[in-house]
């Protein structure tokens, strides 16, 4: 339900699990090691991130207002028949 108020979304992203960069780390037994992840990578999600929050944010709303208007047209059949 709506009075007419803005929507205001709040969202949470996850970072990046990894890049393609070569990293330094260290190994079970303590050990400095260098490791180099392959794979597909994506360390800037953020400017997508907002384009999908806005677009499930419209399908949502847009869903709840077909909802309500099917709801309304099984009730109008309901009155008539």
């Amino acid at each position: 339900m709506s009075d007419g108020s803005d929507i205001i979304l709040r969202a949470s992203i996850k970072p990046t699990p990894s890049i393609s960069a070569t990293q330094q780390t260290v190994n079970k037994a303590n050990e400095e090691i260098n490791i180099n992840i392959h794979g597909r990578h994506d360390p800037i999600i953020a400017p997508r991130a907002v384009v999908v929050v806005e677009a499930m944010a419209a399908l949502t709303i847009v869903d709840a207002l077909f909802v309500n208007m099917s709801a309304k047209m099984d009730s109008i059949r309901e009155f008539y028949f």
